[in-house]
């Protein structure tokens, strides 16, 4: 795609877009030449964004008829070779699990946004949830591993789009892109980076002869370790086979063969696990001095750090952790915390969902205890610290009294 025209279609190098726009346009800045997608609230606006500007670069943009088909539909362009995109929220989300599970078992690479909203079911359609933290990891069903990313500004959003073309790209996988709604519809001051500051990663390449060519087999001959296969669109002139049944290097259905199942599930899961540091996101404040550690995501994460001031001035040594990789879950960072402090808070939009995870690593190092608001609003950061300073007044309380 011509980056001169993508920033000609962008406008001006400074703007005050909202959450679902700067998603727009982190994906047209990574290479997104084809949207498939179904309105819904509060994701519908990455539609339209995407409808009005994907045409002006040559991309292609089709509304399809639900989620399922939106799903199937940027499966099929990323196997042309394409860089794939859609958008939805909850309900619309459930519907595209088992194409998901197809993504993965293909291995196509693309990029899915769900700006969250209230549910289950229909919910509550135009206000901010973190409820599908735990569908994100599970929701297709097998054993899999996933990539989420779960930016908490608009500045955020644009950056982390580009970086889940990347990932995408490069792990040939799909990346999960997490907004909440609040932020969706939040307008903030965007900066669109020039072309030398950040990366734009593409697919590699078919390097062997159609002969040898085999679509899953991993590695080539200049890096036989590798995990990812080589990648050959659809009307290349390679002969490729893809299904969603367990298969061989060639592509070829292969359900009979315990050992083949073995090794293909283990490489899906081993190119993501083995690559942890390359898509592990997250920011620290206040690492080196504290006891207590905030750990939060989004736009929960956002009302966290006005609590963190707050506590820091009342002599509080909090520090925060906010995590932007959700998926893979990452287990060495929430670790080292839980070494330093001793006692963790997490403050999350749903009746606690990465709290398991977290208590998991932290395997008993401190107290970790939940701070968890549904019903459609935001934590306030005075709701953070009274929280927080209610959990250090029971930790105190647990302690054993002086001898």
């Amino acid at each position: 795609m011509d980056t001169n025209l993508v920033r000609q279609v962008l406008g001006q190098k400074v703007q005050f877009i909202h959450g679902d726009m700067a998603c727009v346009y982190g994906a047209l800045l990574a290479g997104c030449n084809f949207f498939a997608g179904y309105p819904i609230t509060p994701a519908t606006e990455v539609a339209e964004g995407m409808s009005e500007l994907l045409p002006k670069l040559g991309g292609r943009y089709i509304q399809m008829e639900d989620e399922i088909a939106s799903m199937g539909a940027i499966i099929g362009a990323s196997w042309t070779g394409a860089k794939a995109m859609t958008s939805t929220s909850g309900p619309g989300f459930s519907l595209m699990q088992e194409n998901i599970g197809y993504a993965v078992m293909s291995e196509a690479p693309c990029v899915i946004v769900n700006v969250q909203r209230s549910g289950p079911s229909t919910g509550q359609p135009t206000l901010p949830a973190q409820g599908d933290m735990m569908q994100a990891r599970w929701g297709t069903h097998g054993d899999h591993e996933i990539i989420m990313l779960y930016p908490y500004s608009v500045q955020e959003a644009l950056e982390m789009t580009i970086t889940a073309f990347n990932l995408a790209e490069k792990y040939r996988t799909p990346v999960l892109l997490f907004i909440d709604a609040e932020l969706g519809h939040m307008q903030e001051k965007v900066v669109i980076p020039e072309d030398d500051e950040f990366e734009v990663c593409y697919r590699q390449t078919v390097t062997v002869s159609k002969e040898e060519y085999q679509a899953f087999r991993p590695g080539n001959n200049a890096h036989p370790d590798r995990l990812v296969p080589e990648f050959a669109p659809f009307g290349s002139g390679y002969r490729t086979y893809v299904t969603g049944l367990t298969h061989n290097e060639a592509g070829l259905p292969r359900t009979n063969s315990p050992e083949i199942h073995d090794r293909m599930i283990r490489r899906l899961c081993e190119k993501i696990l083995a690559n942890r540091a390359d898509m592990t996101f997250f920011k620290e404040s206040y690492a080196d001095d504290c006891d207590i550690a905030l750990v939060a995501y989004g736009i929960t994460a956002r009302a966290c750090e006005d609590a963190v001031a707050e506590a820091r001035e009342r002599g509080i040594k909090v520090g925060m952790l906010r995590l932007i990789t959700i998926w893979p879950f990452p287990e060495d960072l929430i670790q080292q915390w839980a070494r330093k402090v001793r006692l963790m808070v997490v403050p999350e939009m749903n009746l606690g969902q990465m709290i398991h995870p977290i208590r998991e690593a932290v395997a008993g190092q401190c107290r970790v205890v939940p701070l968890n608001k549904i019903g459609g609003e935001v934590h306030t950061p005075g709701e953070i610290l009274e929280g927080m300073v209610r959990a250090i007044e029971r930790e105190r309380e647990r302690e054993p009294a002086a001898a």
